[in-house]
């Protein structure tokens, strides 16, 4: 009895070694058909705009790679979507079940800095690579506050810092304006940081920011505030948030007679922005963005139409990063050569003009893209022009 015991025994340890060897470290298993990625987006909420429109383009990019063969000579992608509910609390505990298990070998998401900061804990202990098309916060992403660089966390978009700067520039250089007034999100990090670089930037350049105003998340009413701005002689009003106040500090602005150039950010992203607003309202609108649908590229037209033919829409730039975040992924994952979590993000580190529908970029030291922005011009509600710069 004692020897069978003892054979049982061995080969239960053998069977549990020969288990271990068919996983690869952190995350991700090598025996598998399938190759796993956790999606942790905001479906619902607040935000769910940017998140659906995300996983839509992220589910298009891998139904591509799928149909094509998949990777690593042939397993096919699969995609584990959940809902944070444009919570950080939520995003944390789906996060957790994601990766608890070992089986994802990176994460894409969340779309917000808030939501994705909420996540870097989390990929950080499991060791496995996080990535977001849209979390554009400056502080606290890919370094952390004592400067050291995140090994496992990513970003495909540009920076608050630089959209404070294209739009300054873009207000100063194209636009002649010398006076400005900002009227943003004081409840929002995106919206304090676009505004501290669009002020510094635009005074650097010899401008003036004539006034400072302030809202916070879910307010209705801006009247009273801007018919103080109207008041004022400024030649540019630049609205640093999301497409929910701003549509309607759009739309109250005019019809309080406020005739200047609206400027914004990538927030202004959304088909609400101009349900918001009413279309004839959306006039003399700029704001930065990582796409334009008016990009005449090939591969952009072939994009938008296969998008066009299979959902009856045209697809907007939050739909265009998360289709580059899914191909972004597959293309390092082809180069690490396997179902690894660490080889992945290695590779995802040594990104080096990767192309994409939203333009081209490299992968810098601090894990953030080099890559340039859009300033898109509105006019009753319609994209009209396109300036990269």
């Amino acid at each position: 009895m004692k020897k069978i015991l003892a054979i049982v025994c061995v080969l239960a340890l053998a069977g549990g070694m020969l288990s271990a060897c068919g996983k690869d470290s952190g995350g991700g298993d090598a025996k598998s058909d399938t190759v796993q990625i956790g999606v942790n987006y905001e479906l619902t909420g607040d935000v769910a705009t940017y998140g659906n429109d995300s996983v839509n383009g992220i589910k298009m990019a891998i139904d591509e790679v799928n149909a094509n063969g998949g990777v690593l000579g042939g397993k096919q992608i699969e995609l584990i979507v959940k809902d944070d509910k444009s919570d950080p609390a939520e995003s944390t505990s789906i996060e957790e079940s994601l990766m608890g298990d070992g089986k994802i070998v990176a994460a894409l998401g969340p779309a917000t800095s808030g939501n994705f900061r909420a996540v870097i804990p989390i990929a950080t202990n499991y060791g496995i690579p996080v990535i977001s098309s849209s979390a554009t916060a400056d502080d606290d992403i890919t370094v952390d506050k004592n400067g050291n660089v995140r090994e496992f966390v990513f970003r495909t978009c540009f920076t608050d810092s630089f959209q404070g700067k294209t739009m300054s520039n873009f207000a100063f250089n194209e636009l002649s304006a010398k006076k400005a007034v900002i009227f943003g999100d004081t409840s929002s990090d995106y919206a304090k940081g676009l505004a501290a670089n669009f002020k510094s930037n635009f005074e650097s350049l010899g401008g003036a920011v004539v006034g400072e105003e302030g809202y916070v998340a879910k307010d209705k009413d801006f009247n009273s505030v801007l018919t103080k701005i109207k008041g004022q002689d400024f030649d540019v009003l630049f609205v640093p948030g999301y497409y929910q106040e701003a549509g309607l500090i759009i739309k109250q602005a005019r019809e309080l007679g406020i005739k200047q150039p609206i400027l914004g950010a990538d927030g202004f992203d959304s088909p609400e922005l101009v349900n918001l607003a009413g279309a004839a309202n959306a006039t003399d609108i700029y704001f930065s963005n990582h796409y334009s649908s008016l990009d005449k590229d090939p591969a952009v037209v072939k994009f938008i139409e296969d998008y066009k033919a299979a959902n009856g829409t045209e697809p907007g730039a939050f739909i265009a990063m998360g289709y580059d975040l899914g191909k972004y992924i597959v293309d390092a994952i082809e180069r690490a050569g396997a179902a690894d979590a660490k080889a992945i993000a290695k590779a995802l580190a040594e990104t080096k003009e990767f192309s994409g529908v939203t333009g081209t970029f490299s992968v810098d030291k601090d894990h953030n893209v080099v890559k340039s922005a859009v300033v898109i011009k509105l006019e009753n509600g319609a994209q009209v022009s396109a300036t990269r710069v």
